[in-house]
């Protein structure tokens, strides 16, 4: 009873991250999101179930107690830090309950004992529903755009045919919340799908491979390309290791595919769209403020006090979309009213650094935690509604650091690194190929969720990277 429960809610985790359960109507029918309440529901049934478990497992009590006592010591110190930025006790006190459902089923997992046969059921339902969600979203162009808002306006048949819609208009994410977060679940499912192609080769794993390769391209995203691009050849290659190969001429042939298709379509793709239009607008706007830093620099040295204050936010107001500053940086995220003197120094660097959003996020956060006191941020964290109302950092760790301190941020995110370094360590020990598989699905994600942020404090995508990480540790060779 236990196991099912546990397998039909990792397999509900695509459902409950529809877009519209976090925007609209449904976003605000009840004092939490649908799905939030569905999975702290699921938990307190789970947990009851596997209490027998829980109370026979000395270390996991040690460890509680330890998240308790954190608990409380980072909600006390919250209420001592230098600025607001719209704090809340309570959001933050949820936040924490919500960072712990992932450990939790990291645990039910391992103590299920799941069979590879129902791992992979479930796995290849979650890919199924991703993909196709995608897949058939873009071809009748009814798609969620991965950047920005609303619908696409071409699917990948018009990437081709129509080069002029932009990138913004075509990376396409389904009817799906972050368009980061599927990227880096797709990316963490690519060594498992390889896994089935590679050791049960049928017309059903072969579909299954491409619709998720596809749906990947269709993303747009730079981790969901290279995921096709190096990680179906790094999985396939990468199970040559161990000590039962797979049928090399037969699965070559389908990798060579999903690698063909993935180089066709990278020419007219959102990424390289992307990366052409960023590389020219960074350009342009060098060429644009070359005369506004000079005027810039002859007015503050001869100004002083609040004399230059005043001029520096003058400055910053009717100047920033001149020099491509994200709005939402400047006048919402940390506000330039509060401090024009960091922004001052921002116009001043170049267009590529100006316009890379994960380094002003860095940047501004680094800023906050300056004027709060660097120790005391490091230790306990600034808070993570604090974070999420400057603007939640697209760098996993380095962002729960930052909201959690280096306690929490170990003791929260921390497991996901134990546990993929227990399944390297089970690697070395017995070269089995289903070990290969799990530990590199971890360790992508992971790096994913490094290089592109929105993975580890999103629950689709912690959940299933938990049950990954609860079967690869509980897994023993018939």
């Amino acid at each position: 009873m236990n196991k099912k429960i546990l397998y039909w809610f990792v397999i509900l985790q695509p459902i409950l991250d529809i877009y519209w359960f976090y925007n609209g109507k449904l976003a605000t029918i009840l004092p939490f999101t649908i799905p939030t309440i569905i999975r702290l529901i699921a938990l307190f049934v789970l947990t009851v179930l596997f209490l027998k478990y829980i109370l026979q497992d000395k270390f996991l009590i040690a460890y509680i107690a330890l998240l308790v006592v954190f608990s409380g010591l980072h909600l006390y110190m919250m209420l001592h830090f230098a600025g607001d930025f719209g704090y809340s006790t309570t959001g933050e006190a949820f936040y924490l309950l919500r960072m712990m459902i992932p450990i939790a089923i990291l645990f039910f997992t391992k103590y299920s004992n799941f069979s590879k046969e129902n791992f992979f059921k479930a796995v290849t339902i979650v890919s199924l529903l991703f993909s196709l969600t995608v897949v058939i979203s873009n071809l009748l162009i009814i798609s969620l755009r991965s950047y920005e808002t609303g619908q696409i306006s071409g699917n990948i048949f018009m990437w081709y045919t129509n080069p002029n819609l932009g990138y913004s208009h075509i990376a396409s994410k389904g009817f799906f919340n972050f368009s980061n977060m599927l990227s880096a679940v797709m990316l963490m499912l690519v060594p498992l799908v390889t896994y089935q192609v590679s050791y049960h080769l049928s017309k059903k794993t072969i579909l299954v491979a491409i619709m998720h390769a596809l749906a990947m391209i269709e993303i747009g995203t730079k981790i969901a390309l290279a995921g096709v691009i190096i990680g179906f050849l790094v999985s396939y290659l990468a199970l040559f290791i161990a000590k039962n190969r797979p049928n090399f001429k037969k699965t070559m042939l389908v990798i060579v595919a999903i690698e063909a298709l993935a180089l066709v379509t990278l020419p007219v793709g959102p990424v390289m769209q992307r990366y052409n239009y960023e590389k020219l607008l960074a350009k342009q706007s060098d060429d644009q403020t070359s005369q506004l830093n000079k005027t810039l620099k002859e007015k503050l040295s001869q100004l002083s006090g609040q004399a230059k204050l005043d001029y520096e936010k003058d400055f910053i107001k009717n100047n920033y979309q001149a020099y491509s500053l994200n709005p939402k940086f400047v006048l919402k995220g940390y506000p330039y009213t509060k401090d024009p003197e960091f922004w001052i120094k921002i116009m001043q660097e170049p267009g590529e650094a100006r316009m890379n959003n994960r380094y002003l996020e860095k940047q501004m956060l680094k800023r906050a935690s300056e004027k709060n006191g660097q120790t005391k941020t490091l230790l306990f964290g600034m808070g993570f509604m604090r974070q999420t109302n400057i603007f939640i950092l697209e760098r996993d760790f380095i962002s729960q650091i930052y909201s959690l301190g280096i306690f929490g941020m170990l003791l929260l995110v921390g497991p996901s690194i134990v546990s993929l370094l227990l399944g390297l360590w089970k690697l070395w020990k017995t070269r089995d190929e289903l070990i290969i598989s799990t530990v590199l699905a971890s360790a992508m994600i992971l790096f994913a969720a490094y290089y592109s942020g929105n993975v580890l404090d999103f629950l689709t995508s912690s959940i299933i990277l938990a049950f990954v990480n609860g079967f690869m540790l509980s897994y023993k060779k018939d």
